[in-house]
Parts: structure tokens; C-alpha cells; sequence
């Protein structure tokens, strides 16, 4: 007697493990602080699958380029795009030429470093870089044009650190909500807190 062929089943369950393995979407956030104060990094990301909706956003957000807020691909250098997929965009308006080759320089090399950072300790994992995308929402301190002498090696250091460690906090959802909510009355935002105190400049 012939054996039946559990096909279908079979099928289910290589659906269902494929879904799995799929990353819709992630968010994270981290701040990296340095002195003088014009180095601090603090990006946001969005990661997810390249045909899913952070796919369409990349796709939307480099087509649709705005004065001022261009939106760029993380390289190495030119010639060298990086994997994942990664958009910069500025959180600050561009309206000189030193930020735009300082955010299209030094911060960007280390975004790109970042990222590959992230996937060299495994919080992205290597088999699905050709799959993910990136958005990086990128803070370049606008004071950082009128500084004399920029520590360039410095805002290296703390771009590339914040972009990994936003990562991994997205890849594994940090902070948790157990800890948010053990943590609500605890944690002051740090320009509310000034504001109340009368420090807000």
C-alpha cells in the first residue's frame, strides 16, 4: 500500500517558517554623546523587508529628493554602496555647503560602517542582507558649521556607534515594554526637564 505524500502539510509548514523569518518592520533609537557637544549621534532607524513597506518608503524617499533634506544611499565611498540597503535622511536642513560635506562625508562613512558593524555582530543577520532595507534618520548637530576645527576622527566614532547600537535596540526590540513601564516615572526627558527649570535656551 502506497504511502500518502503529506504535501500539503509540508507546504503549511515551509509557509509558516518563511513568515517567521520575515522582518516587517523595526524601529530603534540611540544616543551616543561626545564633547564637544557638536559630536553627539543620536539616529533613528526603520528596518524591514525590501518588499515590504520600509522597501516602498526607501523606494518613495529616493525619488522624491526636496531641497535641503536630499536623501542619500550609505557608502563607503563612491562606488561602494553598502548592504542592507541603507537611506540616510536629515533630520536638520541642509543650507550650507561645509554641513553638506560634512553629512555627506564623515557621517556618512560612518553610518556605513555602522551598519556593517551591526551585521558583523550579528544583530543583522548576514543571510538576509540582501532582503533588509534601512532608513536612518541622521542628527548633525547644525553648530557644527561655525566650529573652527572639527574633530573629525571624534564624529566618526560616535555616528558609527550610535548607528550599530540603534540597530541591535531595534533588532531586539529594546527597550522592552516591561521595562518601560517599570521605568515610566523614572526617566526625565532631558529638555523638558530644562524647560521646567526655567534652562531652556
Amino acid at each position: 500500500m502506497a504511502k500518502k505524500k503529506p504535501a500539503k502539510k509540508s507546504k503549511e509548514l515551509k509557509a509558516k517558517h518563511k513568515n517567521e523569518e520575515r522582518i516587517i518592520l523595526r524601529t530603534g533609537e540611540a544616543l551616543v554623546e561626545g564633547e564637544p557637544a557638536y559630536s553627539a549621534a543620536e539616529p533613528e532607524v526603520v528596518i524591514g523587508e525590501l518588499d515590504g513597506p520600509v522597501g516602498y518608503a526607501i523606494a518613495n524617499l529616493i525619488g522624491d529628493q526636496v531641497k535641503g533634506h536630499t536623501k542619500v544611499f550609505a557608502i563607503l565611498n563612491s562606488d561602494v554602496q553598502i548592504r542592507p540597503t541603507t537611506l540616510m535622511v536629515s533630520k536638520v536642513t541642509v543650507k550650507s555647503s561645509k554641513y553638506t560635506n560634512i553629512l555627506m562625508g564623515t557621517v556618512q562613512a560612518a553610518i556605513a560602517h555602522g551598519v556593517l558593524d551591526a551585521v558583523r555582530a550579528g544583530d543583522l543577520p548576514k543571510k538576509k542582507v540582501n532582503d533588509l532595507g534601512i532608513i536612518v534618520s541622521v542628527w548633525l548637530d547644525p553648530s557644527i558649521v561655525d566650529e573652527p576645527s572639527v574633530d573629525f576622527e571624534l564624529l566618526f566614532r560616535t555616528n558609527r556607534e550610535a548607528t550599530a547600537k540603534a540597530i541591535g535596540k531595534a533588532m531586539r526590540n529594546e527597550p522592552s515594554i516591561d521595562w518601560l513601564l517599570d521605568n515610566q516615572d523614572k526617566v526625565q526627558h532631558y529638555f523638558h526637564q530644562l524647560a521646567i527649570e526655567g534652562k531652556l535656551e
